[in-house]
Parts: C-alpha cells; sequence; structure tokens
C-alpha cells in the first residue's frame, strides 16, 4: 500500500504501477462529464479554472446528498471513459490523478504517459465503504449541475488502484493476460 497526499508529489506519481494499491489523503475535486466541458471550456478560453487542478486529483463521481452526521452520502465512482475527450487540456493544466471505474481509450493512455499521470479505479458497488473516507465535502464550483457539480472532498485513506500508470502499463490487460494463463 502506498499513501499519496495531495497536492500529488510529481516523482512519485511518475513511480507508481498499474496494480499498486493507493491510499489518499488530502484534497480531490470530483467532476464527470458536464463539469469536465466547462472546465476545458475555460481553458479553451484562456480563463482561469474555478478549481486548483496542478499535481491535483479529480474523482469522476456525483455523490449523493450526506445523512445527519455524515460529511457526503453515496460516493461511487461513475464510468470515467466519457471523460476521455476533456482529459488532455486539464493534463497540461497539471492534472496528475484521475480516479473513476472502467476502461478508457487508447489515446487517453498515451496522454497519461505524455504527462506522466495516472488513472485509478475506485471499487463499484462499495460507494457507501468510500464515503467513509471523507472528512469533508463542499461544492465549490457549478451548483446548478446537481450531483454532478464540482465538490472539493477532504480524504483520509481514501482507496483507489492504480489501472493505468505513466510508463504504459494496463491493469485491466494485465488481468486479462494472467486469466488466459489459467
Amino acid at each position: 500500500m502506498i499513501k499519496l497526499t495531495s497536492p500529488v508529489d510529481e516523482e512519485l506519481v511518475r513511480s507508481l504501477r498499474a496494480g499498486d494499491i493507493v491510499h489518499i489523503s488530502g484534497v480531490i475535486y470530483t467532476g464527470r462529464d458536464a463539469a469536465h466541458k466547462r472546465l476545458c471550456e475555460l481553458l479553451a478560453a484562456g480563463r482561469q479554472l474555478p478549481i486548483d487542478v496542478d499535481r491535483g486529483i479529480i474523482y469522476y463521481v456525483g455523490p449523493t446528498p450526506a445523512k445527519p452526521g455524515r460529511a457526503i452520502g453515496s460516493a461511487g465512482p461513475t464510468s470515467s471513459y466519457r471523460m476521455d475527450p476533456y482529459a488532455e487540456p486539464l493534463l497540461k493544466h497539471g492534472l496528475k490523478v484521475m480516479i473513476g471505474k472502467g476502461p478508457r481509450g487508447a489515446e487517453y493512455k498515451k496522454l497519461l504517459q505524455q504527462y506522466g499521470a495516472v488513472y485509478m479505479s475506485a471499487i463499484g458497488g462499495a460507494a457507501a465503504l468510500i464515503s467513509e473516507s471523507v472528512t469533508k465535502c463542499e461544492v465549490v464550483a457549478y451548483p446548478d449541475l446537481g450531483a454532478e457539480a464540482i465538490h472539493r472532498l477532504e480524504v483520509e485513506d481514501f482507496f483507489a488502484i492504480v489501472t493505468y500508470d505513466s510508463a504504459g502499463n494496463d491493469l485491466f490487460e494485465q488481468g486479462i493476460s494472467e486469466y488466459k494463463k489459467i
């Protein structure tokens, strides 16, 4: 298990390998496709982002409202491929870690290598368990998007698995290859 704190250390991110188990502490921003589209429109217009993505982490999630005494409701990952078209502008702006579920496109994997970033998977179906690692949650941009607004999460030991690393390794491909050997 590897401890990762945001803002992330670029050398540590580059040293991560597909299959590494990571516990993240610090700030994670949430974002799904509607928010990503807006962020990329701002970058294309030369405007400042409402969040600091430099050496940052974005988690693809639309959390549910918090129950009394909790920082957040369910916080399970969403399918990540929808964010592929928005990845490069954010990577150019310094984003280093993206968390979601499911496979990504070939071009996206090349971008991770080019920009020294990683994609991690959170466990689908474990939304309630994931929410236990969130100690604080606040909407920081695009409240009109409801659950898809950008939230600033403070997390402690948020569990994720490196799926694609900056060296081009792919945990999905590794798993399929191992399965075929059986």
